[in-house]
């Protein structure tokens, strides 16, 4: 069966409840990186169009074509009427250019290129054609969890059905800041100048890259249908927040947006250790062990991250099925430790037995039987009050 025992009086720290955020986006998502915690979902899971944040996408499979060797950077891939044909923001690429892969891809990070992304996707699509690449971009992201994403291109271009929540686009960006390291940095470029004869779009359209609040990537986007958007990222100290804004109205109010969240994210809250390893929590009830009970200890520590002001405790059980099957062998995971901090979502972490406990012998076994048939007969005592 199912014990649960309050656990609160271990931990250290008090919160009061986080205070939304109140952004003029209609749709946004806050994630921090270092503890993961969601601190602000607004219709995060609705399918919206991205506009040019859904070039992330691009990118990530076209990483992943890099390291697996199927892409270098150094490769120079040919310019197609199709890539040619589109406006907005491009690199002014011209029909039958030869363009190495590396400034592409700077072309799609720094300018948002979207000849660039067709030029990419048609090297890598399995019919040669941008079409066949959205198609595989999307089963490329459904494998990865990205469930409420739909490609149609490999731009954002506006499309009917080309769709991504802003969860996606937030998961996406920590997936691109975790697994590709080597290729991060180059979200931070402020300017990228391809050709000199075409200088007009040289400039990163991120606005917060130059303010010194620990900014470093990711993805502007705007069409008339989705309203200005940004996907980024800044990191202070340990910590680094992922965050995705659609649906605003000017770039004004998308740069004021962008700033106030990463301030709100990194000044109104923090992390806190709230148990080291090997630090007893409680104790588990055995079946038929030498000990009555066994330790239950995180594996490491615990930190999680909770608003600055503080003034209560935090709500907190451990959840476990017990009593728990002898012997048991230290490290072994028994439990979960449930933490609720106030406005925030449901934390659970792992705990494992804080020593062996071998089987019990004969002894062991006649007071597990015993113990048994105390609590059937309490059981049934229970069951004929209630009749």
């Amino acid at each position: 069966m199912i014990r649960t025992f309050a656990a609160a009086a271990i931990l250290l720290a008090t919160a009061l409840p986080a205070t939304a955020f109140e952004t003029r986006a209609t749709a946004a998502y806050v994630y921090d990186q270092t503890t993961g915690t969601v601190l602000l979902n607004k219709n995060a899971d609705d399918p919206l169009p991205p506009a040019s944040m859904s070039k992330l996408m691009t990118l990530y499979v076209a990483f992943e074509a890099i390291k697996r060797g199927q892409l270098r950077m150094t490769d120079e891939l040919v310019v197609s009427a199709h890539a040619n044909s589109f406006g907005g923001s491009t690199l002014f690429l011209k029909t039958g250019e030869r363009v190495t892969v590396e400034e592409l891809m700077r072309g799609i990070i720094v300018l948002s290129g979207n000849d660039a992304c067709v030029v990419i996707a048609e090297a890598l699509s399995p019919d040669g054609t941008e079409g066949g690449f959205a198609r595989m971009m999307t089963r490329r992201a459904q494998d990865m969890g990205l469930t409420n994403s739909t490609f149609i291109n490999s731009s954002g271009w506006p499309a009917a059905g080309h769709r991504m929540s802003m969860r996606d686009l937030g998961e996406l960006a920590t997936r691109l800041i975790e697994d590709f390291p080597e290729f991060y940095p180059m979200f931070a470029e402020t300017e990228f100048l391809f050709d000199a004869t075409e200088s007009a779009n040289r400039y990163n359209r991120n606005p917060l890259l130059k303010l010194g609040i620990g900014a470093d990537g990711l993805k502007t986007g705007h069409t008339q249908e989705a309203g200005y958007g940004l996907t980024g990222s800044a990191k202070q100290g340990d910590r680094r927040i992922v965050f995705v804004l659609s649906g605003l109205d000017t770039t004004a109010i998308r740069a004021q947006e962008a700033e106030a969240i990463v301030n709100w994210a990194f000044r109104q809250f923090a992390e806190r250790t709230l148990a080291s390893e090997g630090q007893r929590i409680t104790t588990a009830p055995v079946w038929e062990g030498a000990e009555p009970v066994v330790g239950l200890v995180p594996a490491e520590d615990i930190s999680v991250l909770l608003p600055v002001l503080a003034s209560k405790e935090v709500a907190a059980e451990v959840v476990f099925k017990g009593p728990i099957q002898a012997p048991i062998v230290a490290g072994t995971p028994l439990a979960e430790l449930v933490l609720q901090p106030e406005g925030l979502p449901e934390q659970r972490f792992s705990l494992v037995a804080e020593a062996d406990v071998a089987h019990g012998g004969f002894l062991a076994r006649i007071s597990t039987a015993a113990m048994s048939l105390f609590d059937q007969i309490s059981s049934d005592a229970a069951s004929e009050s209630g009749t």
